[in-house]
């Protein structure tokens, strides 16, 4: 697989909140966030290490084989996560690859964060 894309940002929430939050998503039905479209799917937890790393399968229904990695250490306050997309080759065409990483964006630096008060 390949990285076409990597950010990170730091997160209110300390390293722990955060890896069950990306675990089991929808676990606290009083702040929902992930909110997909009707071309994506609920991720899979491939892999996790507590609390510092999570992989989810794909969201895409176009491109079941893309990956999204988590890296979860901790910040001088909450945790600079850090979001990776994987993909095998070929790589998304430039729309596509600007709609997934906004979409990461979306749902992780923006639904995901708000539901943290910020």
């Amino acid at each position: 697989m390949d990285v076409i894309a990597s950010k990170q940002r730091n997160q209110p929430a300390p390293p722990g909140v955060l890896f069950d939050d990306l675990i089991e998503p929808n676990r606290q039905p009083s702040r929902p966030w992930l909110h997909l479209l009707k071309d994506e799917v609920p991720p899979v937890v491939l892999e996790s290490e507590r609390p510092s790393r999570v992989v989810w399968s794909s969201l895409w229904t176009k491109r079941p084989d893309a990956q999204i990695e988590f890296d979860l250490p901790a910040g001088a306050s909450g945790t600079n996560l850090r979001w990776t997309l994987l993909i095998e080759p070929p790589a998304p065409d430039d729309r596509q690859f600007r709609h997934m990483c906004q979409r990461i964006g979306t749902l992780v630096n923006a639904n995901l964060r708000y539901t943290y008060g910020q």
